[in-house]
């Protein structure tokens, strides 16, 4: 089973993520951040990604630290769980949309780690959230799993379905990139004979 289980703990905050790439979308998660832990649920659900996450962080100076740390930690706990990443399909891509809103994710699971983020917010907050800690999260989360990841909203009518879209997208981008390919299930997904 593909599976990791991360503890980051730094005098900032406080973290245990634990996964299963292969489940169903089962989720516990708990970061103090009420619309972050909707993000992260959405996540799970839509890739399939068994996620747990308990996070103690600094809340009462700012959000920045623990949305940070928890996007570092469920990288590498995605890495981690990946191993060599025999047999995987490596390559994805999703558009979604939320009513007026289209959010399209494009990743590489390359081992090179690269964040494309062309999302633009109008608003400061969502929920109690900075609209700027998702490029933060996005970013942290791309390089720690090793993911070449494009973010892209061309045009959103509400600033909470821009930031779900884009959780979404990635979901179902992840789901597809990170399953085994039935047709090379033991085959490095590259000339190169590694990722």
């Amino acid at each position: 089973m593909r599976k990791s289980e991360i503890k980051r703990k730094t005098n900032e905050t406080d973290i245990f993520v634990s996964i299963n790439l292969d489940g169903t979308g089962i989720r516990n998660i708990d970061s103090g951040i009420g619309f972050l832990d909707h993000m992260l649920d959405q996540l799970s659900k839509h890739s399939l990604i068994d996620i747990e996450i308990k996070a103690k962080g600094d809340l009462h100076i700012d959000f920045h630290h623990t949305a940070e740390d928890i996007g570092i930690a469920l990288g590498e706990a995605i890495k981690v769980a990946l191993g060599d990443k025999k047999g995987i399909k490596r390559y994805a891509s999703s558009d979604l949309v939320m009513d007026g809103t289209l959010a399209r994710v494009a990743l590489d699971v390359s081992g090179r780690p690269f964040l494309v983020w062309r999302v633009n917010f109008t608003r400061d907050k969502v929920g109690d959230m900075d609209t700027e800690l998702f490029q933060e999260w996005f970013n942290a989360f791309a390089m720690n799993a090793g993911i070449t990841l494009h973010v892209e909203v061309p045009y959103g009518d509400n600033n909470h379905h821009i930031a779900e879209s884009c959780f979404k997208s990635l979901a179902k981008a992840l789901r597809i990139a990170l399953e085994i390919d039935p047709r090379s299930p033991n085959s490095i997904p590259s000339t190169k004979g590694s990722l």
